[in-house]
């Protein structure tokens, strides 16, 4: 086990392109901030690192959608990111981007560094060219239908479906995602970095020397090892990046997989003049925090490239958690399909540790997971206010009553008192073992029961009761509960640290951290400050809003994917001229008995009174469609139905969900005028 000095933690570089959401929070950053943090509060030296990775074709391809520079794409969206986080209290070091000086100037001679090495080949080969915009395809540039689970939306790198990695050559007919249009090939020239001449090197570095990765990381990195490696291009035709650093480069910019993750390297510049001793001593421990998408690019690619470069040191770790579905569905940024921090910061004020807390519960450490909206709400109302909230309030109210806000002496102990003391330290070290072992689901349950905990012995104790005919004993009861807050003030802290601050305030009290649990206390006579709720209810109202709008947005997507009917065979006017269609009103409308579809009703046409039977009854309550004006075609051939003559037919449009819509006049006109 080597010695450690200090800590580097990585977080993955979130493109610029989009808002964060829920999905890029479990799968990354609130694992890493609860690291990040637990070491902080032990007293270690660690940065923790991240950015904007500005220089990707999504960049480029919102940039086309919106028609504005690709920098005004990054200068926006890199505001809203570092604010969301910010806010939501992710602990970063530093939040950079890739568009900086700093990291042209790293990425640029880390290049020339492996380039002056001879670790580069140069080859020419044939790449997809969109000939109506003339420009080469990066791989994200180009959609076609994977070869291997036939999706038809694979993009040119990767199958997000089946998670297989691609080249663009490999896809079933391929199209440009710029102009549409079929691509063909055309030769160009490109550096390449040989991965395969690293496999004996990562075989070792993986297989053998570490087996405590987690399986999906382990298992796929096995899996791309056993393919065969293949060489990996560093550069890219591309108007938008970092500039390929030597002559006979114009038009090439570095690849963004190349460029990306040097951002780390280039943040802690920033950070620090001392930054080397975080990136390249031995005594440094270097760890990753990713989706299991970028596993690939940080644990083949990058420790390729760090190899070849030969001064630094390699990642220890990579964590890499799965996925993180939205209401049994993937989440998806070009469909809306998400819950972004920004709007969430907005919808839920002062309720940041709620949704860290039900992330980190449901996290998608070792398989997908499934957040919704109801376990969120059920996560915030049956633990974190009837647990963890009940108790601390329930405590400093009682203290408050009984002895004015200040700490009562602890007299003699009885067996359950000990045994409740001697939980701390025992608690701390499960939540110390999983955080160290990035298991931070189980960390997370180890202080909700440290909670449990708490709420027990005053539930078992009942000083309410106690009060009554012994106070020295409630004293006692009391002076236990709030050490027990104590010590929750700082086991919650890298889980929930808006709310292990908001717990120090009521205490009155300002230096508890880590090693102080289980050993300092809070002293005799110590004024507590009047307490407020750590958490609030969420009511069903501000749940059902939440619903609602995933449900407008999944509306919307099936308005834009609808597919419509081909228009029908050209008619004369004059067999236009044929149907009588007029304005009519319901004023009478019943159920078909035996039938799930049909409504009977009674329109006056302004010419008579006609019964029409209309397969209706799924969309539209009989009682509520009385005094409806519709449209109805009045020269239709009755027909009889379900033993009922029908006499017309009222015209409906279809929406995007199949749900029958009234085709209506906008406002009232007379029975029986004609649509023409």
């Amino acid at each position: 086990m080597k010695n450690i000095a200090r800590y580097t933690v990585t977080a993955a570089l979130p493109y610029a392109n989009g808002p964060v959401h829920i999905g890029h929070l479990a799968g990354v950053y609130i694992p890493a901030d609860i690291y990040v943090r637990y070491l902080r509060l032990r007293g270690k030296d660690v940065i923790y690192v991240c950015g904007s990775d500005e220089h990707g074709v999504p960049i480029t391809l919102k940039a086309r959608q919106e028609g504005i520079k690709p920098q005004d794409v990054v200068d926006k969206y890199n505001k809203i990111i570092k604010d969301s986080f910010q806010k939501f209290g992710i602990s970063f070091d530093i939040y950079s981007r890739t568009t900086n000086k700093t990291h042209y100037e790293t990425a640029s001679e880390f290049f020339k560094k492996l380039y002056n090495q001879g670790d580069f080949i140069q080859k020419t080969t044939e790449q997809y060219y969109d000939e109506e915009v003339k420009q080469f395809l990066a791989d994200r540039y180009i959609v076609g239908t994977c070869p291997h689970c036939h999706n038809e939306n694979a993009y040119g790198d990767q199958c997000e479906k089946c998670g297989t990695s691609l080249n663009a050559t490999d896809l079933i007919n391929p199209h440009s995602m710029v102009s549409g249009s079929k691509p063909v090939l055309k030769a160009t020239s490109h550096w390449y970095l040989p991965l395969e001449k690293y496999d004996s090197f990562l075989r070792k570095w993986i297989l053998e020397d570490h087996k405590e990765w987690k399986s999906n990381v382990y298992g796929q990195c096995k899996s791309w090892l056993d393919q065969g490696l293949q060489p990996r291009a560093v550069s890219r035709d591309l108007d938008w990046g970092v500039p390929v650093p030597v002559e006979g480069a114009t038009g090439k910019v570095l690849y963004v997989w190349f460029d990306a993750p040097i951002g780390y390297i280039s943040a802690t510049k920033e950070l620090t003049k001392d930054w080397e001793k975080y990136w390249k001593s031995a005594d440094t421990k270097l760890v990753h925090f990713i989706g299991k998408d970028n596993i690939v690019f940080h644990c083949i690619i990058f420790p390729a490239m760090l190899k070849a470069e030969g001064t630094f040191i390699l990642p220890e770790n990579v964590p890499a958690n799965e996925f993180l579905n939205l209401e049994g569905d993937k989440i998806s940024t070009s469909r809306n399909w998400a819950v972004w921090l920004h709007e969430y910061l907005i919808d839920f004020p002062g309720k940041e540790d709620v949704l860290r807390y039900t992330l980190c519960a449901n996290a998608p450490e070792t398989k997908d997971n499934d957040f919704t909206w109801k376990d969120f709400q059920a996560r915030n109302n049956n633990e974190l206010v009837a647990i963890l909230g009940n108790f601390v309030n329930r405590t400093l109210v009682l203290t408050h009553k009984y002895f004015e806000g200040k700490v009562p002496t602890c007299n003699q102990l009885t067996d359950y008192d000990k045994q409740a003391l001697a939980e701390i330290p025992i608690f701390k070290k499960n939540i110390e073992e999983n955080i160290e072992n990035f298991k931070f689901r189980e960390a997370l349950k180890s202080l909700m029961d440290f909670a449990r905990l708490g709420n027990k012995y005053l539930a078992d104790t009942e000083p309410w009761i106690v009060y009554k005919t012994d106070v020295e004993r409630v004293k006692t009861i009391l002076n236990i509960s709030l050490q027990i807050c104590l010590n929750l003030s700082a086991a919650c802290e890298p889980f929930l640290p808006f709310t292990a601050s908001k717990l120090k305030s009521f205490l009155n009290i300002t230096e508890f951290g880590w090693n102080d649990i289980g050993i300092k206390t809070l002293a005799d006579e110590h004024k507590i400050n009047k307490p407020e709720l750590l958490f609030a209810k969420i009511e069903d109202s501000e749940i059902e809003a939440q619903i609602t709008k995933l449900q407008n947005t999944k509306l919307a997507n099936e308005a834009t994917n609808i597919s419509l009917e081909a228009q029908k065979t050209n008619i004369s006017f004059d067999d236009f001229c044929k149907m009588d269609i007029r304005i009519g009103k319901i004023i009478e409308a019943e159920r078909v008995p035996k039938t799930k579809k049909l409504l009977k009703l009674t329109i006056d046409t302004g010419i008579d009174k006609r019964t029409v039977v209309s397969g209706i009854a799924e969309f539209h309550n009989p009682e509520k469609i009385v005094g409806k004006q519709v449209t109805i075609l009045a020269n239709l051939e009755p027909r009889e139905i379900k033993g009922i003559t029908s006499h017309g037919m009222i015209l409906m449009a279809e929406n995007a969900g199949g749900e029958l819509v009234f085709v209506s006049p906008e406002k009232d006109v007379k029975q029986g005028s004609s649509v023409k």
